[in-house]
């Protein structure tokens, strides 16, 4: 572990030759990616810093405790190294956290996607309502949130919703959202009062950049419509909604959020670079095979992987075991704690492979 600390302590150091370059100073993309660099690896330094101080106190106790023959200087030499040692041991587990290999994606924004499985109208509804629990979560984390396309459900609620979210580290916050959700409870057309289970798809997709993923224009057919549904008076009157498709997968994308046909181009492109870049990663996973698989899942939106049960007011995430009862504060985007301990959950299996 030292030696990986000395060498990100050598490039610590080298960064900061760089980022005083005039060359690189001139360069906003470059000086803004080294600066992020510097700001992560700043964050492991003052930890290890830490840990250096405490490991050169311990050793002066305990030289002290080796040489001294003074009983009372032995006796605070012994107290110091109590209250140093478990000091040590925090800022070891602390150094183990920073040193796991962060997933590149962690940073970007994110494409949401919400559609509704088996249920019928209660699947639409509940897509709807899962919708608004991300949106109301977003707004906590001073996120921004747009509506790219969505089809809205007979009865309400939305049969697909597709919305970009930018702001700080969001995919690495919502990524484990990834997979089925299901819901048990009465919907509002039950005459009967029974119970019904239905399920809604989440897929959560870092925004791939253009320089990210190689495609191919040429193998894009892009094709102009009216926009329908919300969107003010010029709706229905021009033809700015795009729909794309990618000829050798298939993938259709649409948006018609925007009144502007280049802004709906854009926001339609980005979908269509992310959704290529997760079926990418997925053959990568696939070849690879061996390929830790941790125990929150592969993210797969297949996997079952939440329950929200409203007879009980309880909500169950499979993967990790945990289940609260304040099922409607996680109805209002309060999934702060799930977030967490996936994220534990995570770098705890990853932690004990490095080992």
């Amino acid at each position: 572990m030292i030696e990986k600390l000395e060498a990100i302590r050598e490039r610590f150091e080298q960064l900061k030759e760089l980022m005083i370059q005039p060359e690189v100073i001139a360069d906003i993309k470059e000086y803004s990616k080294l600066n992020k660099e510097y700001k992560d690896l700043d964050k492991v330094m003052i930890v290890y810093d830490a840990y250096l101080k405490l490991q050169t106190h311990l050793k002066e106790a305990k030289e002290v405790l080796d040489q001294e023959k003074d009983e009372a200087f032995r006796d605070m030499a012994k107290a110091e190294i109590d209250e140093l040692e478990p000091q040590i041991s925090e800022k070891e587990g602390e150094l183990k956290q920073l040193l796991i290999p962060k997933d590149p994606n962690d940073s970007k924004d994110a494409i949401l996607e919400i559609r509704a499985g088996a249920g019928g109208d209660e699947a639409a509804i509940f897509a709807g309502d899962l919708f608004r629990l991300y949106q109301r979560f977003a707004e906590r984390q001073n996120w921004k949130l747009s509506i790219i396309s969505l089809t809205e459900g007979s009865s309400g609620g939305y049969k697909e919703i597709i919305a970009n979210i930018s702001g700080q580290e969001v995919y690495g916050m919502l990524k484990f959202e990834s997979g089925v959700h299901r819901v048990q409870r009465v919907p509002a057309t039950e005459t009967q009062g029974r119970v019904h289970t239905s399920a809604a798809s989440v897929a959560v997709l870092p925004e791939m950049e253009e320089v990210e993923v190689e495609l191919d224009m040429n193998e894009v057919r892009i094709d102009s419509f009216c926009s329908s549904g919300p969107g003010g008076q010029s709706v229905n009157t021009t033809y700015s909604a795009i729909r794309l498709t990618h000829e050798p997968t298939g993938i259709v994308v649409s948006c018609q959020d925007e009144k502007s046909k280049l802004k709906n181009l854009d926001k339609a492109l980005k979908v269509l670079r992310s959704r290529l870049y997760d079926i990418e990663l997925k053959k990568q996973q696939e070849e690879i095979g061996a390929q830790r698989k941790s125990m929150v899942g592969s993210g797969d939106r297949s996997d079952k992987i939440r329950t929200y049960n409203y007879p009980q007011g309880r909500v169950t995430d499979h993967r990790i075991g945990l289940t609260v009862y304040n099922l409607s504060a996680i109805m209002d985007g309060n999934i702060e704690e799930f977030v967490e301990k996936l994220r534990i959950s995570e770098n705890m299996n990853m932690m004990g492979e490095q080992e």
